[in-house]
């Protein structure tokens, strides 16, 4: 393991997503990753534009925004870019993994907050990895569910949480 495919391997053996695969899985994926560096401040994905990809996240820190319609005063609505939610890559494994399942435009804007290491997949590139090596798409694709499972359940919890404090809120105006 030396050269470029070498510091691949090594650097996908961080990534949580990937903790189940073998030496020689890990090879076959790393053909078609894409080493992609990211300066602090530069955005890695723009809300509202196509994606055909997704991202292995290495290190680094990324901001997640979303642009809201607000009410403004008593007469208009103004569009805002509002902050959900920073990710870092010791917790997060991959974003942008929408792309990878279906034809749609990103959901959000992913800025780096920090220097980001990152490894770009293309969904027919990965397709094609699938076709070709079906065992290690399923252990991938069960990985990524489990993921979002885990947070379709938080946001469900946190949706939860704000229905509670708004009905406080309310109940008290």
């Amino acid at each position: 393991m030396s050269g470029k495919n070498g510091s691949t391997i090594k650097n996908l053996k961080k990534i949580n997503l990937l903790a189940r695969l073998n030496e020689s899985e890990l090879e076959k994926l790393s053909t078609i990753c894409k080493h992609v560096s990211i300066n602090s401040g530069n955005v890695i994905m723009h809300e509202g534009e196509v994606g055909d990809s997704m991202f292995l996240f290495v290190d680094g820190v990324v901001d997640v925004t979303k642009n809201l319609t607000l009410k403004v005063g008593k007469k208009g609505f103004s569009k805002v870019e509002k902050s959900m939610v920073k990710l870092n890559s010791q917790h997060v494994s991959f974003f942008g993994d929408m792309a990878m399942f279906e034809n749609d435009v990103r959901s959000a804007t992913l800025t780096a907050a920090t220097d980001c290491t990152l490894y770009e997949i293309k969904r027919d590139e990965f397709e094609t990895l699938c076709g070709q090596y079906p065992e290690l798409g399923y252990k991938i694709i069960r990985e990524i569910a489990v993921i979002l499972c885990e947070r379709v359940r938080k946001g469900n919890q946190d949706v939860l949480k704000l229905t509670t404090a708004l009905s406080i809120a309310l109940s008290k105006g």
